[in-house]
């Protein structure tokens, strides 16, 4: 069993600026056994690991650095996934059972408490309140995390989701601010503030900002699933949903004002221009380079890094946006070009470039 006792003892007592002599007076201890322990010549006695454990505010599995083997984790998390999709309340049985078996450890103990705020929806509130307390316990428990999919954000969110179940929705709101880490949670908390608090003008930046966000991660995901279709060579399904992201921008945009959007009407309709061709449709990819270029001349005539064309954005909530391609539409078609790799392509661009 590799366990890693020596090397968390001294990185909590440095997480906690403790010095060993320090440490040692905490625990009633010699600094010669502190010394030894955090190099690994000697074990603690298991009160003292318990003590320990309680002083840094973990468990002593955490401590201890132990963690259960994966495949009695998938197990367990199927057992619990499977009695959820038919939404049958031995899932709430099974959850104390695993909880009993295994009451440190971060995943049981997450998941368990993620089976409890599902059952908590439609008046569940034992069961809410028993997953605010599971969440609670995830919280403690987080120094062993190895997952980049939980951190204390996911947590945080999950435990809002449950106050918003229990009608405790300024406790809710109260969390989604407090943890608003690079605005992401600004669609929750403009909703709430919306629809569940009656407060539409403290709403609107909020909404407005992860409506920006939202546009930016939409052609994100739009180019990036683009890049994939063509690499398998499907390139149908790549016009397809080059032409719905296109598509979303057009239903958004109120006026013909250059700013932003145009840069990414250049870099989508080039990269629909592709699939047309690869498809063998000459006349349609000629077409969107020609609408590609105008898009592209229009920001690159009057640069623009905000939404200012845009339908729901006030004045006030203008985002500043941009994207690693380029500085200049016609630099990100650039890079897109080299990125595809296509020399037909390339050659129409510039012709059309000439010819414009």
């Amino acid at each position: 069993m590799d366990l890693k006792l020596a090397e968390n003892i001294r990185s909590y007592r440095k997480a906690h600026r403790l010095t060993q002599e320090q440490f040692a007076e905490v625990l009633g201890v010699t600094t010669g056994a502190v010394h030894k322990w955090e190099s690994g010549l000697s074990i603690p006695e298991l009160e003292l690991i318990m003590k320990m454990a309680d002083f840094f505010d973990i468990s002593v599995d955490a401590l201890l650095g132990y963690q259960m083997k994966d495949d009695r984790f998938e197990a367990a998390e199927r057992r619990l996934c499977d009695y959820c999709k038919v939404r049958d309340p031995e899932a709430l049985a099974e959850a104390e059972k695993l909880l009993k078996k295994y009451p440190n450890s971060l995943k049981i103990v997450l998941g368990c408490a993620d089976v409890y705020a599902f059952f908590s929806v439609g008046g569940g509130r034992k069961q809410a309140r028993r997953a605010l307390e599971l969440y609670e316990q995830a919280l403690l428990l987080l120094p062993q995390n190895t997952s980049p999919e939980i951190s204390e954000l996911s947590i945080r969110s999950s435990m809002a989701g449950v106050h918003e179940v229990l009608g405790e929705e300024e406790e809710a709101l109260r969390i989604l601010k407090e943890h608003n880490a690079c605005g992401i949670f600004n669609d929750a908390i403009g909703s709430s503030l919306a629809i569940r608090l009656g407060r539409p003008e403290e709403a609107e930046p909020y909404l407005a900002k992860a409506l920006g966000m939202g546009i930016l991660d939409m052609v994100n995901t739009v180019t990036g699933f683009a890049f994939v279709f063509c690499a398998r060579k499907d390139y149908a399904e790549a016009r397809s949903i080059l032409s719905w992201g296109i598509g979303c921008l057009e239903g958004l945009k109120k006026e013909a004002l250059p700013d932003f959007t145009d840069k990414l009407f250049a870099l989508l309709r080039i990269l629909l221009a592709h699939a047309d061709l690869k498809l063998g449709d000459r006349d349609a990819a000629r077409a969107g380079i020609r609408k590609a270029a105008e898009s592209a001349g229009r920001f690159d005539a009057a640069v623009n890094y905000g939404f200012t064309s845009l339908r729901f954005f006030p004045a006030s909530e203008q985002p500043v946006v941009s994207d690693a391609l380029g500085a200049t539409a016609a630099e990100s078609i650039r890079e897109t070009l080299r990125l595809l790799k296509d020399e037909e392509l390339a050659a129409l661009w510039k012709e059309e470039c000439e010819n414009g």
